[in-house]
């Protein structure tokens, strides 16, 4: 704690930077699943290739990922900011697909007899209905998004994972245990802010669905 306290500019610039990576990963994540998922599971036969090809890149350990990745955007936040979005691919697209599914059928078919648009049977009745699961696949997201964001500092991204490396190169205890306090800080500020929001757009979404 005590290096925690002596360096609190330096720590939140670190940890601002984290936070940056973590927010454009999620992001850009949550925009590419939901219509792709929506896409799958409009097509059952391309549902078990995808979420098998996304479960086994899962699987893939980050720091390889990022290498991979290297070629593609450099060494900088950008590629651990990609593999970040690889990995929440595997989370969200399933999400929503499992969410897709479990919408009643009747429900859709009342909405097409309401003379509603594909577009407006999307926005108006399915994200709605399938918002809560959703969110909860974004909270698991940015925690898992986090988690791997402390490569960056192995990639010139910066980031919180700056005090853990340096802890173990210059045998800083200090040092590891503040990032590490640090890091853990942020997933639970986070999934705590999160968790408020699921809170007050789950009722919400089925309100909206409901109305419609």
């Amino acid at each position: 704690m005590a290096y925690l306290l002596n360096n609190p500019v330096a720590i939140l610039e670190l940890a601002l930077q984290h936070l940056r990576m973590t927010v454009w990963a999620v992001g850009i994540a949550a925009v590419i699943a939901l219509p792709l998922g929506t896409w799958v599971s409009d097509r059952q036969w391309l549902r078990v290739p995808l979420l098998g090809l996304l479960s086994t890149l899962y699987t893939i350990p980050s720091l390889a990922l990022i290498v991979l990745l290297l070629p593609l955007f450099g060494l900088n936040a950008n590629s651990v900011i990609a593999a970040m979005v690889l990995y929440n691919q595997a989370i969200l697209v399933r999400n929503v697909t499992v969410a897709l599914a479990g919408i009643d059928p009747a429900i859709l078919e009342a909405a097409r007899g309401m003379g509603m648009t594909p577009w407006q049977r999307w926005w108006q009745v399915r994200l709605p209905l399938i918002l809560p699961v959703f969110l909860a696949g974004v909270r698991l997201a940015t925690v898992v998004s986090i988690a791997i964001g402390t490569l960056g500092a192995l990639f010139a991204a910066g980031g919180l994972g700056e005090l853990l490396f340096e802890g173990v190169t210059q045998d800083r205890p200090d040092k590891i245990w503040a990032g590490a306090i640090a890091v853990a800080g942020l997933a639970l500020l986070l999934n705590s802010a999160l968790r408020r929001f699921e809170s007050w757009a789950t009722p919400h979404s089925a309100r909206t669905a409901r109305q419609t």
